[in-house]
């Protein structure tokens, strides 16, 4: 299970709608080390001058990798953290995520990191079991 859902926020789910704020808690407490660092790449891309801001270090364990890989895999807690940080995330390898402004996404650079020649050049022997 990638989520540690409250009770409380279980009941809103079975009631209707999900308050977005409860559900980005939720992701941040469950999923810490996706959480920040979404949260470090945003605040850096928002301090600097560059397109993106990217992470090219591998988690420090396989839990941690394994929380990146269930953030990004899902649309919904994907989505709910472009909102959150209002940027637009793009991932390759095992850990490589990057975070572009939201107008960014389908511009040169944006495509440039998400096109199959990206993928292709970020792999190695490495990141085949990740």
């Amino acid at each position: 299970m990638s989520l540690d859902v409250s009770p409380q926020l279980l009941a809103e789910a079975e009631n209707g709608a999900v308050r977005e704020e409860d559900f980005v808690e939720t992701v941040r407490t469950s999923l810490p080390y996706a959480y920040d660092l979404v949260a470090h790449l945003a605040a850096e891309l928002r301090a600097g001058t560059t397109e993106f801001a990217d992470n090219q270090t591998p988690p420090p364990s396989e839990r941690e990798r394994g929380q990146l890989l269930r953030a990004l895999s899902s649309d919904a807690i994907r989505g709910s953290l472009e909102r959150h940080f209002g940027v637009a995330l793009a991932f390759q390898n095992c850990h490589r995520v990057a975070v572009f402004p939201p107008q960014a996404r389908g511009g040169d650079t944006h495509t440039r990191f998400t096109s199959t020649r990206a993928q292709i050049l970020n792999q190695s022997p490495e990141f085949r079991d990740c």
